[in-house]
């Protein structure tokens, strides 16, 4: 009897959502003031720039994933380009990032509801969001697909509902002149540093993007879509960002707010009443709801791909449910691991996040740069500037990003990194041997009839 393997049902469409329900555009509202006040009111600006340093990581993702079109994403590339003792440390960064996020997001969600009804406490809120979403995960990555295609919907139309609320707001006090203003970007208060630490605030907005790597094997012909879909994935993103940041500043020109944390729900209540800020506020707890979806699938794919190669327990990580074809283990842990949320602060579980995603962005464009190497000498070379040249600006944008995040969230980093470190000497024998490692039937499959097209793509 064959083992069940992965359903590749997955289209352009459906991963563009997947990675846009997972960066949750909404949240750049969340996120206004602060990015407000550090820039001296150019949100705008700042996510420009962070659009521009996080297309060159997007690239690199994007080489990448045609190269292996297997689950797993920077821990795959890392262990097949580098070194697979390399791939595992960099694998159990990327659990900070992939592993904590939904827990961080269920939790933000529930905190909004929980302000709306103080009634409930918020470990039910926490509890309901586990329990829908591990549902819909476990029974299939096609009903999740159709729930997340729902839930972006909503979320989009009341991102667009802000934005034509905020212009109609401005249009009122200025004519359809002031939709047209250089001073969202620029004004006299913005210099570039301030401009350059908004987008390292702003660069956390993107986050997701690469997540949706880890679906390559549901996907299909990931050889052609990926590398598109990584890209339209960021360049979106940063585009929604951009435009609904400009209509905020227009309505609020400046850095200044009596509570930062909630400006851009104060900014909905001046341009639409109390209707409109009851629905900017369903539209987050939507955004939560659908952004923990794509979390947590990505998470159980990752925790899946290291089952597999038998860095963790390949009894309980890589078992598929042989009906619904899903990591049901990794899923549920994920679930369960969710509760802790209860218990940390926020801050410190996002200061990990960042810490894992910048660590595996720079490794994945180090190893864009090393599949260039191996193949300098082969019949089919890589070219230079898109194999050398971008992902190393890649490299310098991401590794200013991490050595530029909280002292705390670079100490916890470490740590982790270093219990991950004694966990690899368990596996390995003191480094005596490599990471055992499983290739996936279904991989290999794709990677043999996808072969004359990689080739080209990789010109």
């Amino acid at each position: 009897m064959s083992q069940p393997t992965l359903d590749r049902s997955l289209r352009m469409r459906s991963i563009v959502l997947f990675g846009l329900a997972y960066m949750a555009p909404m949240i750049v509202l969340g996120t206004f003031g602060s990015i407000a006040e550090e820039t001296k009111g150019a949100v705008p600006s700042a996510y420009l720039l962070a659009l521009v340093a996080m297309l060159f990581t997007a690239y690199s993702y994007g080489r990448m994933a045609a190269a292996y079109p297997v689950a797993g994403s920077a821990y795959t590339y890392v262990r097949r380009t580098i070194d697979s003792r390399v791939g595992f440390l960099i694998g159990w960064a990327t659990l900070l990032d992939y592993f904590f996020l939904p827990m961080v997001i269920w939790l933000i969600g529930a905190t909004y509801l929980q302000q709306a009804f103080p009634g409930v406490p918020i470990w039910a809120w926490v509890a309901g969001f586990i329990v829908l979403t591990t549902v819909l995960n476990v029974v299939g990555i096609r009903v999740a697909d159709k729930a997340n295609l729902l839930l972006m919907t909503f979320q989009l139309l009341v991102v667009a509902a802000f934005v034509v609320l905020a212009l109609r707001h401005v249009y009122s006090g200025g004519g359809a002149g002031a939709w047209l203003s250089t001073t969202p970007f620029v004004n006299p208060a913005t210099t570039l540093a301030t401009v350059a630490g908004g987008a390292g605030i702003a660069a956390y907005s993107f986050l997701g993007f690469d997540a949706v790597t880890t679906l390559t094997e549901e996907t299909v012909n990931p050889r052609r879509t990926m590398p598109r879909a990584i890209m339209l994935v960021a360049l979106l993103g940063g585009v929604i960002f951009a435009v609904v940041t400009y209509a905020t500043q227009l309505v609020h020109p400046g850095g200044e707010f009596a509570n930062p944390d909630s400006a851009a729900f104060d900014i909905a209540k001046e341009i639409g009443a109390d209707l409109f800020a009851a629905v900017f506020l369903a539209g987050f707890v939507v955004t939560q709801f659908a952004s923990g979806i794509a979390a947590q699938a990505s998470v159980s794919r990752l925790l899946y791909a290291m089952g597999r190669d038998r860095v963790l327990p390949a009894k309980v990580f890589a078992y598929l449910q042989p009906r619904f074809r899903t990591p049901v283990s990794g899923i549920l842990i994920c679930g369960l691991a969710g509760l802790i949320g209860l218990t940390l602060d926020v801050n410190k579980a996002v200061s990990l996040i960042n810490f894992g995603a910048f660590l595996a962005f720079t490794s994945v464009n180090a190893c864009v740069i090393a599949l260039y190497l191996r193949r300098r000498r082969s019949e089919s070379p890589l070219n230079m500037f898109g194999y050398v040249l971008v992902p190393a600006i890649g490299v310098v944008i991401d590794l200013y990003l991490l050595l530029h995040l909280e002292t705390l969230a670079q100490y916890l980093g470490l740590c982790w990194l270093a219990i991950g470190f004694v966990w690899l000497l368990v596996l390995t024998r003191g480094l005596r041997q490599p990471p055992p490692e499983l290739t996936s039937p279904a991989a290999e499959s794709e990677s043999e009839s996808d072969e004359p097209a990689a080739r080209v793509n990789h010109r």
